[in-house]
């Protein structure tokens, strides 16, 4: 954990860059809430806040990257501090990402419902409820520099992975089985693969918590984990002949 800083300044910028930080995560977190909200309803006001609270996040992405560099330059911080750097600057990255997709979201209200949506409302209920759990928690984590929180959040993805790997099943053979509805099935598989990728950045954040509050750099580690040494097995002695 860090440690009060001898300079009231700098301790009084990464108090600024914190609060920066988590007023961003929750703009997208209402962001993709009302993303939500305006594709089931189909709510084109909804669909409009998402898009102006995304030009909000937006400029938190700027104004976050500028006071993370002018620390950098200023302070030449090192140990957790330079970490906290670090992961403010991919955070803010993930986030912005979070508030593109959820309007991507939003824009498929403008669409329509149709029978393809009703044919995997379940499932596609259930990716945008883990979701919005696996980036409140992440954030979360953040907050309490909480590991063990961000390391439950990596293994959630997978959940959301199947479900998205459900509804793609679902969707070719409901296009085989209805072709005069293929448009109304593709929007469904653009909705689920957005949501993949709020889970995939949720899972990013996790991964950059862990790396601030543990110092282990954890990326790629569950789908590409390391080779393990080979074992070293002795060899096998063959008996004397008796002459």
């Amino acid at each position: 954990m860090p440690s009060m800083h001898t300079s009231r300044d700098f301790e009084a910028e990464l108090r600024e860059l914190r609060a920066h930080a988590l007023a961003m995560g929750a703009r997208c977190e209402r962001s993709l809430q009302l993303a939500f909200k305006a594709f089931w309803s189909g709510s084109l006001e909804c669909a409009s806040e998402v898009e102006q609270i995304d030009r909000h996040i937006d400029r938190d992405e700027m104004d976050i990257d500028a006071l993370v560099l002018r620390i950098l330059a200023l302070r030449q911080p090192v140990a957790f501090d330079l970490r906290f750097l670090a992961t403010a600057l991919k955070l803010v990255t993930d986030l912005e990402r979070i508030g593109d997709e959820s309007v991507n979201i939003a824009e498929r209200a403008r669409e329509g419902h149709g029978l393809a949506t009703e044919a995997v409302k379940s499932d596609l209920e259930s990716m945008c409820d883990e979701a919005q759990r696996m980036l409140q928690d992440a954030l979360e984590a953040f907050v309490q520099s909480d590991s063990a929180r961000a390391k439950d959040v990596l293994q959630r993805d997978d959940i959301v992975d199947a479900l998205y790997g459900g509804i793609l099943e679902k969707m070719m053979a409901y296009m085989a089985t209805n072709p005069g509805d293929i448009p109304g099935a593709v929007r469904v598989i653009k909705v689920a693969k957005y949501i993949e990728r709020i889970a995939d950045h949720a899972t990013n954040i996790a991964e950059e918590v862990i790396f601030l509050v543990d110092g282990d750099d954890v990326r790629h580690i569950r789908t590409n984990p390391p080779p393990q040494a080979a074992a070293v097995v002795a060899p096998t002695e063959t008996p004397e002949k008796t002459v």
